[in-house]
């Protein structure tokens, strides 16, 4: 029969950059990950710091390449949105590689304080405030701005929100606004409940900031909910945006930067392909030429990527801890976690992330279904981004099996209520966060335990 090493040389992109095999076992971007587990144990959750910069200087040489090639006049600005993971140590991570910062709530605004207090930030950072604000949001916008905050940029994305910054700045202010785009032709709905209508952009821009001494209009935010991708219906919507950026630049000298959301796809299958500089050459290409044909200059172009930033930084490791075949073929193997609490993606969205064994890359293959620990019967994992079934060494001389789902390392913890109770109060992992010292050495520190009984018993006020 075929081995499981075979079966990932024969199938998948292997090995890469981020995935190599040593002795039968997965090093993860070097890392090797039967080490860990026998440090640590499982389940558990990493964090591999390295990737995070090394995801913010793709991100600069892709667009700066391009510019450099059309002769752009404009400069590129890279973004992190704080929502794809909030924890200090990959907020302060990207910011060692001076980024730039996107909000999405009052509590965001919080945490720009703290990093300031910290000496993390300058009052000159870039904050981008984007989604539909409560008070306290936009109370906290203002005060940063009333405090000397030179460049927090309010995106408005209602009619509505201008008049609270009317009401509170008294400093000048920058201010966005998000244009409401038609969504993807499989969404239930035809366009984003967020934004402004392109029809009242215009108008708006006239009756409320034109004429107010304080404020300046200063980027139009793009956001598509599919990201960046080489379709169609991407480069339509995105072309009408820049219409509409072409039409306001006439009358609106201030305005110079368009804000790019939805970010760049990230690999979550071996068999992953996306031409990155490629698309990156499509869309300055097609600013330059739009903005050409309507006599304005090109804007500076500003990205938000979040996902991209810190999703292939993050992996999650499980042991398998009982076979068991149900029936004459379902064969499952029962992890040690749970896919509704610690993937909730998986769940939730039917999101497929990057599977692998850890161990036994010389034992026979088996196909598998994998079980979580709730009672939940969608508590589980049976098919790949790439495939309708999974595959596994088989595990039949009693030797603890282990696996690992890689590139999972945006958004989990928000979705999953991270530090909360868990369906059938199935404690969250441990959280271990990996980096790399001056000489390229691994180090390691443990940003959280395993939960604990008395940690669940208080939140449930027992």
């Amino acid at each position: 029969m075929t081995k499981y090493l075979d079966f990932i040389k024969q199938q998948f992109y292997f090995p890469n950059e981020a995935f190599t095999l040593k002795d039968n076992e997965l090093h993860f971007n070097g890392v090797p990950l039967m080490d860990i587990i026998e440090r640590h144990g499982t389940p558990l959750k990493l964090t591999y710091l390295p990737k995070i910069g090394q995801q913010i200087n793709k991100a600069r040489e892709l667009f700066n390449n391009a510019i450099k090639e059309k002769d752009y006049q404009g400069n590129y600005i890279y973004c992190y949105c704080t929502k794809s993971s909030h924890f200090h140590f990959v907020v302060e991570e990207a910011l060692k590689h001076k980024v730039q910062l996107e909000t999405s709530s009052a509590y965001d605004m919080a945490i720009v304080k703290k990093l300031y207090e910290k000496g993390k930030i300058a009052k000159d950072i870039t904050v981008v405030c984007n989604g539909y604000k409560r008070p306290l949001y936009t109370e906290y916008i203002s005060n940063l701005i009333n405090e000397d905050w030179t460049n927090v940029i309010p995106v408005l994305d209602n009619l509505n929100e201008i008049e609270h910054y009317r009401e509170m700045v008294t400093k000048p202010c920058q201010v966005g606004m998000r244009l409401a785009v038609d969504e993807d032709p499989t969404f239930g709905f035809y366009t984003s409940r967020l934004g402004i209508r392109y029809k009242d952009v215009v108008d708006h821009y006239k009756e409320k900031i034109e004429n107010d001494d304080r404020f300046t209009l200063k980027l139009l935010h793009f956001f598509v909910n599919t990201g960046i991708r080489d379709t169609p219906y991407y480069w339509n919507e995105f072309t009408r945006f820049i219409e509409k950026y072409c039409e306001l630049k006439k009358i609106c000298p201030t305005l110079d930067t368009i804000d790019i959301g939805g970010g760049f796809p990230i690999q979550t299958s071996l068999l992953f392909e996306f031409d990155y500089q490629e698309v990156v050459n499509l869309m300055v290409e097609n600013i330059q030429r739009i903005c050409g044909d309507h006599g304005v200059p090109t804007p500076h172009i500003l990205s938000e990527f979040g996902s991209f930033t810190v999703g292939e930084s993050g992996a999650v490791l499980y042991s398998i801890l009982d076979r068991k075949l149900q029936n004459d073929k379902e064969l499952w193997y029962m992890i040690d976690g749970s896919f509704i609490t610690n993937l909730p993606d998986t769940w939730a969205l039917n999101q497929r992330f990057i599977l692998l064994a850890i161990n036994n890359w010389n034992k026979e293959l088996q196909k598998v279904n994998l079980g979580g620990l709730t009672c939940d019967s969608m508590d589980y994992y049976n098919s790949e981004a790439h495939h309708a079934e999974i595959y596994l060494p088989a595990n039949t001389d009693n030797q603890t099996q282990y696996i690992g789902y890689f590139h999972c390392g945006a958004y989990q913890e928000s979705i999953g209520g991270y530090g909360g109770i868990q369906h059938c109060l199935v404690p969250s992992p441990k959280h271990l966060v990996l980096d790399r010292d001056e000489d390229g050495n691994l180090t390691e520190w443990v940003f959280s335990e395993e939960q604990k009984e008395e940690d669940v018993i208080r939140i449930l006020g027992y």
